[in-house]
């Protein structure tokens, strides 16, 4: 049946509205059933680490995604964040490391566990907020630097160098969900979870707010929003997915140590959310997926043009320069213009005057 679009809702011909199943677009659905149905099809390999990774990666860049789109705070704290998540689980939890670990049921730890890296985040955003630009950046990058060689040289909490291992997900239902296609549809699950909530947040009455924030500091303050609260609350937000994005890749690599939350990692998020690009939210699974495969595979492709495998970061640098020197906006940026032209008519002039 045939539907119009008014100021704010689509509604059909006959007056009824159209409901929230029929506004998702076909290829959305496409996309879902493609990934319920991958394990009948993908090798355990795929699964866990391709997959795995990708939903876990998209998680925490998502996270920066949320920051730097809508609220237009560029944060290298995110994969710190993170970092400080998969500790608490393992400090509060179970590991190898029994003299530290306390050994605490999951249902006490990870819910402690989130609470207490929402508050670490609210304390980075109560900081960064005051800054703007390059130094935002350079405080959070400072932010993260400071955590990872604390993590390093305390012995006493975070075991130091070596950190924890033998971290495992809880059994429950009797599924271990370290299996591939357990652990598979475990990161599915958070990963389409944490991207409906931020698009939630995103369309929120306090989203919008932060667009504005983000827009125009100014004027919003002269409205009587309260602009530092809103940016410190965004930091908290933004804490969610970044967070369980770190306890699911602690399990995923059944150990947590300083060079999980080091300087490296921390700017590949920022990477991973410039390629697929910082104004969507979809974009930062597209920019992890794309940034696994480069990582996983590079190596092999590099050797097999007699190239040192040791360089596979060259390929990555190489592919992040070609996509933001072409698309700013990432992936998605380049499909949109991709669209623009195909839609273009070829006997039209760029100013839209007939040839």
């Amino acid at each position: 049946m045939a539907i119009v679009e008014t100021e704010s809702k689509i509604v059909r011909l006959d007056g009824t509205r159209q409901n929230w199943l029929e506004k998702i677009p076909a290829q959305y659905w496409v996309v879902g059933i493609l990934l319920l149905i991958m394990p009948l099809f993908a090798s355990d390999f795929m699964l866990f680490q391709i997959f795995g990774w990708t939903f876990i990666l998209g998680m925490i860049a998502l996270s920066l995604m949320f920051l730097a789109g809508y609220g237009g705070m560029v944060s290298l704290a995110q994969m710190t964040i993170a970092g400080l998540a998969g500790y608490l689980v393992a400090i509060l939890g179970d590991s190898a490391i029994t003299e530290i670990s306390q050994g605490w049921p999951w249902y006490a730890a990870i819910p402690v566990a989130l609470i207490v890296t929402a508050l670490f985040a609210s304390a980075i955003g109560w900081l960064a907020v005051r800054t703007d630009g390059i130094y935002t950046i350079m405080i959070t990058l400072a932010i993260a630097a400071a955590f990872f060689y604390f993590a390093r040289q305390n012995y006493e909490v975070f075991n130091g160098f070596s950190g924890f291992n033998s971290i495992h997900p809880p059994s429950l239902f009797g599924v271990d969900w370290r299996g591939p296609k357990a652990f598979y549809y475990l990161t599915l699950f958070w990963a389409v979870a944490s991207y409906l909530f931020i698009l939630y947040i995103s369309r929120a009455p306090f989203g919008l707010a932060l667009q504005g924030v983000r827009d125009n500091s100014r004027r919003m303050s002269a409205l009587g929003y309260n602009v530092v609260a809103h940016r410190v609350a965004a930091y908290t937000l933004a804490a969610i997915p970044a967070g369980i994005g770190g306890i699911l890749l602690t399990w995923q690599s059944a150990q947590i140590s300083p060079g999980t939350v080091g300087i490296g990692p921390a700017i590949d998020v920022l990477v991973v959310a410039v390629i697929g690009g910082l104004g969507h939210p979809i974009g930062a699974f597209i920019g992890a997926l794309i940034y696994v495969l480069l990582k996983t595979f590079s190596t092999d492709a590099l050797i097999a043009l007699s190239l040192s495998g040791e360089r596979f970061r060259l390929l990555i640098g190489l592919s992040f320069l070609v996509i933001v020197f072409f698309s700013p906006d990432g992936i998605l940026g380049l499909w949109k213009k991709f669209k623009v032209w195909q839609q273009r008519n070829p006997f039209e002039q760029s100013d839209g005057r007939d040839l």
